[in-house]
């Protein structure tokens, strides 16, 4: 360490408004500040949260009270703090928080005024509030002893703990919103359905666990569990330890959509769809920082939507996964990404199969091995699909051949119709691009030569000439890949 001793040395104190107009950017959304203030009630024991709003145009103000242990006068000035806590030093296994900043860079990001009134037990009420236009006019870190008009003391009653956290001036939402407009209310009204909706997801294991409830309006929020662990169709797979057991994964492949009825399929989608829900789940302390994202592993594809992985991990290490202050990016250790990958390749593996055969089992109850109408192989190194000779369809329609060939050709083609493998297809071609084959490439092309013949003496015996022939031909599908041959035919 330098010995400072030997060293002049100046104060540089951080310009108030600048800074706290720095801590709106970090990049909050209102769903992910809503969830960081209930992650200190969960820190404070809470067992009740409620979230309720007051439409009122750009007047609109947001509330969210705790039933946890609450603060006194000298904890609740140091909570409102800005980073009120070393995110080095050590804290209880069960705490959410981190850099200390959590309440107030996710307030200021959503509000100009943040008022924060707290109830410790045999304690009077605390109450103290930021406001961001106060502290740009004074150029000074000083809270004001302020509580907005419906407001009072009596929020808590003599027996009763908890902590109210208020919003006012709201600009990042309704800023110029006039309170009779009647689709800046529909929008508004879109954006809390929008905050329902993400802290189902992000706290529904507490939820589940019975640990805590959240009420939104005075309406119970339900969880909504990324995983489906209740349809019986869903394929668990057995959880994998890293990090000498502190770090848990666990995948999940969720039912195809003919297992599911139609709200189940709905409800299941959450808010992005199936195709932007795949990937991994990160869980810190039982809370959803990262849902749905491949951490840079893989790509989202449509045939991997079913595919589902959750990874939980202790706030001991927050700094090995790179966990931000909005706790909603997370990055594994480089020491640990191909262990991470290997597992996921495998649920992916199965996810695909589930996709694939529409939620169907391959081998059936009965023991019987599945029989596949299309079966892909590959020819050097390219990927290519033929019918399977030895499908009892085949058998069938050679029988019926006998007595009447028309019908039978029709049969046939009608079964290859409605069966082309359009989804295998479709992944292979997405993962492997180059490796996909054309007709008849790297195989015996004798079968496309005699049949381009045969089709021009047809042509020529029903009074074609030789060139409208070739023409012809060189205009059908597959025979215009191959006009070369028709060089060599009289």
């Amino acid at each position: 360490m330098i010995d400072i001793s030997q060293y002049q040395t100046t104060p540089a104190i951080p310009e108030a408004s600048s800074m706290i107009e720095t801590f709106r950017a970090i990049g909050y959304n209102i769903e992910t500040a809503v969830a960081d203030i209930i992650d200190n009630s969960i820190s404070a024991n809470a067992k009740n949260v409620w979230i309720n709003f007051d439409w009122k145009g750009s007047e609109t103000w947001l509330s969210i009270k705790d039933d946890g242990s609450g603060m006194d006068n000298e904890e609740l000035i140091q909570a409102m703090r800005p980073g009120s806590k070393n995110p080095l030093a050590d804290r209880s296994s069960k705490d959410l928080g981190r850099f200390g900043l959590g309440l107030k860079t996710a307030s200021f990001s959503q509000a100009r005024k943040l008022t924060v009134l707290s109830k410790k037990l045999e304690c009077s009420p605390a109450y103290w509030t930021w406001d961001l236009d106060y502290v740009n006019q004074t150029g000074k870190w000083n809270l004001i002893r302020f509580l907005p008009e419906n407001y009072d003391e009596s929020v808590f009653d003599d027996d009763s703990t908890g902590t109210l956290v208020i919003w006012n001036d709201i600009d990042r939402i309704v800023k110029h919103f006039r309170q009779s407009d009647n689709n800046a209310l529909d929008k508004f009204l879109l954006i809390m359905e929008m905050v329902k909706k993400h802290l189902a997801m992000v706290f529904h294991r507490f939820i589940e666990s019975k640990k805590i409830k959240i009420f939104f309006q005075d309406y119970e929020i339900k969880p909504w569990n990324p995983f489906l662990t209740g349809e019986p169709a869903t394929q668990s797979f057995s959880e994998e330890q890293l990090h000498n057991g502190k770090v848990i994964i666990k995948g999940y492949v969720l039912p195809h959509k003919s297992k599911l009825n139609d709200e189940s399929f709905r409800i299941a989608e959450g808010t992005k769809g199936w195709n932007e829900h795949q990937g991994f789940y990160i869980y810190r302390n039982e809370r959803l920082l990262l849902a749905g994202d491949w951490l840079g592993l893989f790509r989202k594809e449509e045939h991997y939507k079913l595919v589902r992985i959750l990874i939980d991990i202790p706030n001991s290490l927050d700094a090995d996964w790179q966990i931000d202050i909005k706790k909603s990016v997370a990055r594994p250790p480089l020491i640990y990404r191909d262990q991470i990958k290997n597992y996921a390749t495998k649920v992916r593996t199965q996810g695909v199969e589930v996709y694939r055969h529409r939620g169907k089992t391959i081998k059936q109850s009965n023991g019987q091995k599945f029989v596949p109408l299309w079966i892909d192989h590959k020819r050097g190194n390219k990927w290519f699909y033929k019918v399977n000779r030895e499908h009892p369809l085949l058998e069938l329609v050679k029988s019926q051949a006998q007595n009447d060939p028309e019908m039978a050709i029709e049969t046939l083609v009608r079964f290859i119709e409605e069966n082309i493998p359009s989804k295998s297809i479709y992944i292979k071609a997405a993962e492997e691009p180059e490796t996909q084959g054309d007709p008849f490439e790297a195989a015996d092309q004798e079968p496309i030569r005699n049949t381009m013949e045969v089709m021009f003496n047809s042509l020529i015996s029903k009074g074609k000439t030789a060139d409208e022939a070739k023409a012809i031909i060189a205009n059908i599908d597959p025979f215009n890949q191959f006009t070369h041959f028709l060089e060599f035919i009289n």
